[in-house]
C-alpha cells in the first residue's frame, strides 16, 4: 500500500522547505503541487491566454510534460523553478489556480502520481481534496507577517530587491482569493494536524511532523517502503 504525507497551508508558511526536508527523511517522492499551478501561470501569460479562457489553458496543460527532478520541476525538457518563482508569476496563480477546470485537470495529474510512489504533497487542497485519504495530514500556517518577511529573505538571496509592504499585501490579497474561492478552498482537514510555524525554526517543523509520522507507523506496524 502506498504511504502519502499532505501538507497544506496558505502562501509562504513555508510547506515547500518542510515538504522537501521530510521528503529526504522517509525517501518519499516530492511533489510541489503549486510549482504545477505556478507552471500553467507561466506559460499561459507567457502565450497572453488569460484566466477565462478555458480552451485554451486546458490546451496548454495537455501540452506540458511535467516530472519532478529532485527538487527542481521540469517542463517540457527546460528546468522552469526559477522563472515560476518571480513575483509577476505569484502575483498571479491565484487567478489560474481558481479556475475549476485547471484544478480538476491538475488534480488528476496529482493523484496519479500519488497512486505509483510513497509521496509528500504539499499545496492548498492536497488533504481536504486532492490526498484525502491520506494517513498523514498537516496543516501549516504562520501570521501573515511572518510570511512576508521570509518572502523577501527569500527574493533577497536571490539578488532581487522587493517591497515588504507589498509581498505583505499581495500574501493578504492571496490569502483572501484561496480561502474564498468556490472551488476547493484553502481549509485545514478536519483530521489534519495544525502548525503554527511562526516562531518555529524549519528543523523544529520537520521534527514535530517526523515524530507524529513515526509514531503512528509504529502504532500501525506500517512502514514506507
Amino acid at each position: 500500500m502506498r504511504i502519502s504525507v499532505a501538507i497544506d497551508g496558505p502562501a509562504g508558511a513555508g510547506k515547500s522547505t518542510i515538504a522537501k526536508l521530510l521528503g529526504k527523511k522517509f525517501n518519499l517522492m516530492y511533489i510541489n503541487t503549486g510549482s504545477m499551478y505556478r507552471a500553467v501561470t507561466l506559460k499561459a501569460l507567457e502565450n497572453n491566454i488569460s484566466s477565462d479562457n478555458i480552451d485554451a489553458l486546458l490546451k496548454i496543460i495537455d501540452s506540458l510534460e511535467m516530472h519532478f527532478e529532485n527538487d527542481d520541476l521540469i517542463v517540457n525538457g527546460e528546468n522552469i523553478s526559477d522563472k515560476i518563482c518571480v513575483p509577476y508569476i505569484s502575483n498571479n496563480v491565484s487567478d489560474y489556480a481558481a479556475v475549476p477546470e485547471v484544478r480538476a485537470r491538475l488534480v488528476e495529474l496529482q493523484r496519479k502520481m500519488a497512486d505509483k510512489y510513497n509521496v509528500v504533497m504539499d499545496g492548498r487542497d492536497i488533504g481536504t481534496v486532492v490526498l484525502k485519504n491520506a494517513p498523514f495530514k498537516f496543516y501549516l500556517t504562520a501570521s501573515a507577517e511572518e510570511r512576508a518577511k521570509r518572502r523577501c529573505d527569500e527574493f533577497q538571496t536571490k539578488g532581487l530587491s522587493i517591497d515588504y509592504n507589498q509581498v505583505l499585501n499581495d500574501i493578504i490579497k492571496r490569502d483572501y482569493i484561496d480561502s474564498h474561492r468556490e472551488i476547493n478552498p484553502l481549509c485545514k482537514a478536519e483530521d489534519a494536524v495544525e502548525i503554527d510555524s511562526s516562531k518555529l525554526s524549519i528543523e523544529e517543523v520537520v521534527a514535530v511532523m517526523g515524530d507524529y509520522i513515526e509514531k503512528k507507523l509504529k502504532e500501525g506496524g506500517e512502514g514506507f517502503n
